[in-house]
Parts: C-alpha cells; structure tokens; sequence
C-alpha cells in the first residue's frame, strides 16, 4: 500500500479523519512530532469514530525516524501550494509516501528540500485560495494514488 505523513499536525479532528481515511483504504498513517494535540484528545477520537483499531498509525519523535520508518524504496511526494506539477500527473505505485503539512502554514522549506523528498505536487485550485482543508487534501491524495494501484485490497 502507501503512506499518509503529517508533519506537524496542529488540528486534531483533522488527524481523526485522516484515521478513518487509512482505516478505510489500507494506507499507514504516520504522524510527525511535535503534534498540536494529544492522541486521546476528545476531537480526534470523535473524527475517526470507532476506525482507530482498524487504522496503521505510527508517531515519530522527528523526520529522521520517519526516514529510518520509511521504506529505502519509497518516493516521498511532498503535497505544496507552491508545487507547479499537479498530483493527478504523478505515476504513483505501492510503497509512495505522500507528505502534508501543518495547519495552516504547509510544509516549510527545509522539508520541502529534505534529500528524502521525491516531489513537490499540488492539488489545483482557483487562483487566490490558500490552501484545502488537511484532511481533505489527504483524501484527494489518497484516493487517486489507491485508484492509480487498482484499490488493492478490495
């Protein structure tokens, strides 16, 4: 399957959704400390309902242990307002990492040009938007990567 990473989460109901989303397609969740929340935290628990022992989530204390976690194979593709390539133009196969950033700055620069990042990508949007909501960007991703490999698993 693939990989869903958060860096930094600030927003816990995001990080609930995001659980269900992994829950529901097989994909491993991995969070990036610090967190903005606690994961007994009352928003998260209630966002991902009862799929948190269905889900593969893994904390790391920081983005070398994340590395370390990753596959050596894996192509990491770093989601970015700032990217000019779209992420429905991207060949993903089993085994991509697909990275998001914190609410509501994104990823900062020095992950955007972390060695280990394959891709910057972008989800389109209408000129003058910030950005999409976490969890929502996560299940664009998600879904056309899962779509791209067959919906293995189904």
């Amino acid at each position: 399957m693939f990989s869903l990473v958060f860096f930094e989460p600030r927003i816990p109901s995001n990080t609930g959704n995001a659980i269900r989303l992994v829950a529901v397609t097989g994909a491993h969740l991995h969070l990036v400390e610090p967190l903005g929340f606690t994961l007994a935290d009352a928003k998260l628990r209630r966002a991902g309902l009862d799929y948190h022992d269905l889900a593969t989530v893994t904390v790391h204390p920081d983005l070398d242990r994340l590395w370390t976690a990753l596959s050596p194979a894996a192509r990491v593709f770093a989601f970015t307002a700032s990217a000019t390539t779209s992420y429905a133009d991207i060949a993903y196969r089993a085994g991509d990492a697909l990275l998001f950033g914190p609410e509501p700055s994104g990823l900062p620069e020095q992950v955007l040009a972390d060695p280990h990042v394959t891709q910057r990508v972008r989800i389109p949007m209408l000129a003058g938007r910030r950005s999409l909501n976490l969890a929502n960007a996560a299940a664009i991703g998600a879904y056309e990567a899962w779509r791209q490999i067959g919906f293995t698993g189904v």
